[in-house]
């Protein structure tokens, strides 16, 4: 939806709106569902949830969605505009981190697949605070949310939307313990890209490397 609760929708949706005939009823879903602040349902939906998919984009534009996972309430409300979550070592890159320090606005989907089906959408915008900082700010901030990890930072976010995914086709979900993979299951930096692909082939008209010192040029 991308926009903050003084406007009633950005320029495209209302483009597409008055194309497809949906003005009225995109109007009724503004004025009934969009808030500019949690809701105390908001809030203990919240609480519950175990994982939140997460979008940014950086300063031109470019988009990255992730996902983040912890036990219930790893996203923390602070209050009824804010919440908080914590950012822990993972693979170097630090793509929503990055995308953030260019571009503030941050976008969170919570689903519940397990029991009522419903998903909540919330927007705004964002800054990074370390951890030692956070905590001074927010004392009753969960201590090892991650067990034997420590936070890099937080991303700190003020709420500027926050409004209902209709349960329609969301699928149902069992919770389970997580099997351990397969013995011919490849280690996650194998899985999509074999280490034999690590490497790039040589251009069409290029020396092989063997002409050169018998390396390729490749991604660590």
């Amino acid at each position: 939806m991308n926009h903050t609760h003084e406007s009633t929708g950005s320029p495209g949706e209302r483009r597409l709106q008055h194309l497809l005939g949906t003005v009225d009823q995109a109007a009724t879903f503004y004025d009934r569902q969009v808030r500019p602040r949690l809701t105390p349902r908001m809030v203990d939906f919240i609480g519950r949830q175990t994982m939140a998919f997460l979008s940014t984009s950086d300063a031109g534009g470019a988009c990255d969605v992730t996902f983040r996972a912890g036990p219930p309430g790893f996203v923390t409300v602070l209050d009824d505009s804010t919440l908080t979550y914590p950012e822990y070592r993972g693979n170097g890159v630090l793509a929503s981190a990055g995308n953030i320090t260019e571009n503030p606005h941050i976008g969170l989907l919570f689903v519940d697949f397990a029991h009522d089906h419903i998903g909540l959408h919330v927007n705004g915008g964002a800054r990074l605070h370390r951890d030692e900082e956070q905590r001074r700010a927010y004392p009753g901030l969960p201590v090892d949310t991650a067990p034997g990890r420590r936070p890099e930072f937080w991303v700190h976010i003020t709420v500027e939307e926050a409004y209902v995914h209709c349960s329609k086709h969301i699928p149902h979900l069992e919770p389970a313990p997580r099997p351990r993979p397969g013995a011919q299951r490849p280690k996650d930096a194998d899985y999509f890209v074999p280490r034999a692909e690590h490497q790039f082939p040589p251009h069409e008209g290029e020396q092989t490397a063997g002409t050169h010192n018998g390396l390729l040029p490749g991604r660590g």
